[in-house]
């Protein structure tokens, strides 16, 4: 089955809501137990159109399995920086798509100026630890503070 990458549309936002609500169920790889209401998500995604921001979704037959993207941070000393989201539907793991998503990603952020992207990610995140470094992300290292979702997981950021 072919995949397209695509940057998110508005046409689009109801299937990023609802692969972000699979994903964030699963209490594994995100920092959310489930996705926000569908209109704080189509107003994250629409300012974030609105802005430029590099946002790609992977599409099998029209529907979202994965995403991709990089917000800028808000500090004027720092919105050379961005931070990293990303997730991918169970099925869809394990076949190079995440790869594909994040090496467009990082180019679609370079293109848009910025110079460092992190990752912030539990520490028993393997995959998406063992995919950053050969990619041109900051060495993973443990922050001063972390919020987490389960007490039995760990964080870190890349």
């Amino acid at each position: 089955m072919a995949i397209d990458i695509v940057p998110i549309r508005e046409g689009l936002i109801e299937g990023f809501h609802a692969a972000l609500d699979v994903v964030a169920r699963e209490r594994l790889y995100l920092a959310l137990i489930e996705a926000p209401p569908i209109e704080a998500v189509r107003q994250f995604v629409c300012r974030n159109i609105a802005n430029g921001y590099p946002q790609l979704l992977a599409l099998a037959d029209g529907r979202v399995v994965g995403w991709y993207g990089v917000t800028p941070n808000s500090r004027p000393t720092e919105q050379h920086c961005g931070v990293l989201g990303m997730g991918l539907l169970p099925a869809w793991r394990g076949r190079g798509l995440g790869k594909r998503l994040l090496e467009q990603t990082l180019q679609a952020a370079r293109a848009f100026g910025l110079t460092r992207v992190e990752l912030r990610v539990r520490a028993d995140n393997g995959r998406a630890i063992a995919g950053t470094p050969d990619r041109g992300l900051p060495a993973p290292r443990r922050p001063s503070r972390w919020r987490l979702s389960r007490p039995d997981r760990d964080g870190a950021l890349v």
